[in-house]
């Protein structure tokens, strides 16, 4: 077999499923917690393939959540974006909107750094513009054989949700906090207007990994750290502690929130709570237990009996 071969097959039914896997896409990324030198100590293929089974469980169960929240959001940003612009054109928006870069001093680092993301976001959003043309994408080619400009909201369609995050990341305060309001988020603890983009960034990592079939059951997607007045935001809402994004619960939490605050149904969220409840509760039996603790922490139970709660409130 190869590179296929491996202590822990044996047979004929082990190397064809290991095979499916994937030596170096599955095998490889599921024999450590987050970094390569933390081992996960297997002693039997079957527990091997029980964390494959897992990891594609919770993507199934995330991806749908991930979907809704990134349209919704591009929605309610649309919405304001509209109502201050008054205007669809993204060259209008981009003049007198992402205006970000004015609160810092002219000349500065930081001014710099935020007036260079606002041009490098136009020269990314015509180049997925040009991009979209060329593969023929409808929503593009209709606006550009009529001679008219892509409207913003036929741009949110093509660009991607790391783009969507720096659109908003580049608009001016005032505008930033109407979208934060429009999404119910706590106030308290968005003084900078900033709690929007770092929920859209905390997704893209996730959401990234899912659609490139990446390991997500150990968070090692995670690219940046998240922000504490949003990790103080969600505890404080959610009256559910200990809130780190170290472990991929965190992230249900976070989805779970956001929907709510979007009026998705109290008995589809709890639907949702309960598969990823029963997923873990099998998962737990499949492995040895410290391997299972070393994915999820002792407080796992509190913190999803509090979730229940969160949603009846």
């Amino acid at each position: 077999m190869g590179i296929l071969s491996s202590a822990l097959t044996s047979g004929s039914t082990h190397k064809r499923k290991l095979r499916n896997i994937g030596y170096y896409h599955g095998y490889k990324g599921y024999r450590f917690i987050k970094r390569p030198n933390q081992k996960i100590p297997y002693t039997d293929f079957n527990q091997v393939l029980s964390v494959n089974a897992f990891d594609m469980e919770l993507k199934a169960l995330f991806y749908p959540q991930i979907m809704f929240i990134e349209t919704a959001i591009k929605n309610y940003v649309l919405e304001i974006v509209l109502k201050h612009g008054k205007t669809d054109s993204f060259d209008t928006i981009f003049d007198t909107l992402l205006t970000n870069y004015k609160i810092h001093r002219v000349g500065s680092n930081d001014y710099r750094k935020a007036l260079n993301k606002r041009l490098q976001l136009k020269n990314k959003f015509y180049g997925t513009l040009a991009r979209n043309y060329s593969s023929n994408k409808q929503v593009v080619q209709h606006f550009y054989h009529q001679d008219r400009h892509v409207p913003i909201w036929a741009i949110f369609e093509v660009i991607s949700l790391g783009e969507f995050g720096n659109f908003v990341s580049c608009l001016d305060t005032n505008i930033k906090r109407d979208i934060s309001k429009s999404l119910k988020l706590n106030q308290a603890f968005d003084g900078d207007a900033k709690m929007t983009e770092n929920i859209i960034f905390l997704i893209k990592d996730l959401r990234n990994s899912i659609a490139h079939n990446d390991v997500i059951f150990d968070t090692r997607f995670q690219s940046g750290k998240p922000k504490q007045s949003l990790i103080r935001a969600l505890e404080s809402d959610t009256g559910i502690s200990n809130i780190t994004f170290k472990t991929i619960l965190d992230y249900l939490i976070l989805f779970i929130f956001i929907q709510k605050q979007l009026y998705i149904s109290k008995t589809e969220l709890n639907r949702i709570v309960n598969k990823f409840e029963t997923a873990i509760n099998h998962f737990r039996t499949q492995i040895p237990i410290f391997v299972y603790h070393k994915i999820f922490h002792t407080d796992t139970k509190n913190k999803i009996n509090s979730l229940k709660t969160f949603i009846k409130s």
